[in-house]
């Protein structure tokens, strides 16, 4: 709860995907990406949380039938975005766990170095970077007038 005189903030957000097959997923993002997690829901397992570091993602399994959307085809977009300390380690780190990577670390015109990987629903996350050399923001994430 606020304290008065203070205004409420948003703490973190946190993509929560359908997919085909929760447990498949889970061990991709572990495997592949690094990613822990401790416990399935359901049983059958129709839910997880991992998690790296502080950056949290859900999976929750697709009704029977349907299948996961991933913004890619629609408008060639991710579907989560990772910002990472070096994402030429990360780079590195998936080659050698056999991650896909859909794109190697690019610097972007907005002063990011972006590295796209693919898991088994077809969802692409983007691991980047910031370079731009400008301070952080703080972490009120206010912005200054």
């Amino acid at each position: 709860m606020s304290t008065p005189g203070e205004h409420p903030r948003v703490r973190s957000a946190t993509p929560v995907l359908a997919v085909e097959d929760v447990v498949r997923t889970a061990e991709y993002y572990r495997d592949r990406l690094g990613f822990r997690f401790d416990r399935y829901w359901g049983e059958p397992p129709c839910f997880v949380i991992l998690w790296r570091d502080t950056a949290e993602i859900f999976f929750k399994q697709a009704c029977p039938g349907e299948k996961a959307r991933p913004n890619h085809p629609v408008a060639d977009v991710w579907d989560a975005y990772f910002t990472v300390t070096d994402v030429e380690a990360f780079h590195h780190e998936f080659n050698e766990r056999g991650a896909k990577i859909v794109s190697p670390p690019e610097r972007t015109v907005y002063d990011m170095m972006e590295m796209v990987v693919e898991d088994p629903d077809g969802y692409r996350m983007c691991f980047a970077q910031d370079v731009s050399g400008a301070p952080r923001a703080e972490t009120s994430g206010e912005t200054k007038k």
